[in-house]
């Protein structure tokens, strides 16, 4: 590896280091009440090292969200094995609805915020995230065996499949985690599954647009 290599992977590695000491410092504390100097301290580093990385402490809510495709990625990946793309797709959002549970809802709520602020606030919804990409693959096998919603594409599920389960959290966030997140996902999750599975017999990828 050369030079330019190993700084780019150690600036990575720094980086990821801030947002998961930011993410389980507040998991204790509200998030106005952790600084800069603690996110420091927990992660190691200088406080020139966090500018680096961050224009300031509020950027860590807009860029804090990283982790979760890490997150999901090591999921599947602990799954290997399982070949139906159905079983994989619950992986997906159980770990969906694990990692937004530990992040908590006040945290969540702080991120949704700024995000509602920024001049192009739906730009989280992106096709090239692990995310995105690996729910898309499910439905995409689900598609090649006949699996499908007549009329409705893989891309076009996997965009409502996203829109709808962060439509859950948020609705978890409003009501300040009240209830566990995990059972209202896998709910509408098989929901959606019996209905693919009621109607995708009569659908194939030579028939279905």
């Amino acid at each position: 590896m050369d030079y330019s290599a190993r700084r780019k992977a150690q600036a990575a590695k720094t980086e990821e280091a801030i947002l998961q000491a930011a993410m389980e410092l507040c998991r204790g504390r509200r998030f106005e009440q952790v600084s800069v100097r603690d996110i420091c301290q927990k992660a190691g580093i200088t406080t020139g090292a966090f500018y680096h990385h961050f224009r300031s402490k509020e950027e860590l809510l807009l860029r804090g969200f990283a982790p979760l495709d890490r997150y999901m990625k090591h999921a599947l990946e602990e799954a290997e094995g399982t070949e139906d793309p159905s079983q994989r797709l619950l992986v997906l959002l159980r770990s969906y609805a694990r990692f937004m549970e530990e992040q908590g809802w006040e945290l969540l709520l702080r991120y949704y915020q700024r995000r509602l602020g920024e001049a192009d606030p739906g730009r989280s919804i992106d096709p090239t995230r692990y995310t995105h990409r690996a729910m898309l693959g499910c439905l995409e096998e689900l598609w090649e065996k006949g699996i499908s919603i007549p009329g409705h594409t893989p891309e076009w599920m996997a965009d409502f499949l996203f829109r709808h389960f962060r439509g859950v959290v948020i609705d978890w966030i409003i009501r300040q985690g009240s209830y566990p997140l995990w059972p209202k996902l896998e709910g509408d999750y098989l929901l959606f599954r019996s209905f693919f599975q009621s109607t995708g017999c009569t659908s194939s990828p030579e028939t279905a647009h």
